[in-house]
């Protein structure tokens, strides 16, 4: 579970939780809101404390749905802002997830969805059928090697026993520059 701590006046100048009630993901937003000001994060890879769960914890009224929403909207306003296309690293659950809750404006910046997976590949192509559009938007679906960046990628770390890693390591990109972790 990973947690982050900054200084009291740090946690000032970026101005308190949001208090807005049951549901609200006050630790997610402040966090959001730390970034937006400038705020950096810096990974330390040992224990530094533990979580209680209780059934009454406030952690359990927020749903997953509120979480996505707001991670999307960040990353749509931190990265893809600022891109004019981009591949979506996951043609599969995630990929696709991502792609139907982008607006419609970064929707239409997807110029390929990438993977591994020959099955997903040789379909050839993701048709949105819940668009209004028609035809339907059909976004190409390519090996990661044929892809160009930047990526999204909706690929869990570790799962895959360093095989992800490895193949995004070939591609020698920059972590905040040719791909942004959307997982």
């Amino acid at each position: 579970m990973p947690t982050w701590f900054c200084s009291r006046e740090w946690f000032c100048h970026v101005g308190k939780f949001d208090e807005g009630g049951k549901g609200v993901p006050e630790d997610l937003l402040f966090f959001y809101e730390h970034i937006r000001k400038g705020g950096g994060v810096f990974r330390v890879d040992q224990c530094l404390l533990q979580y209680r769960y209780h059934p009454q914890a406030a952690t359990h009224s927020v749903l997953e749905g509120t979480i996505w929403n707001h991670r999307v909207r960040f990353l749509e306003d931190r990265a893809l802002k600022h891109w004019t296309s981009f591949t979506i690293w996951n043609a599969g659950k995630q990929g696709r997830k991502l792609y139907r809750s982008l607006s419609p404006a970064n929707q239409k910046k997807v110029v390929a969805f990438c993977d591994v997976d020959e099955n997903k590949i040789a379909k050839g192509f993701y048709t949105y059928q819940e668009s209004k559009e028609r035809p339907k938007p059909q976004i190409p679906i390519q090996h990661f090697r044929d892809a160009t960046p930047p990526f999204i990628i909706c690929v869990k770390l570790d799962l895959t026993g360093g095989g992800f890693e490895e193949n995004l390591a070939t591609l020698d990109l920059k972590e905040g520059l040719d791909y942004h972790h959307f997982n």
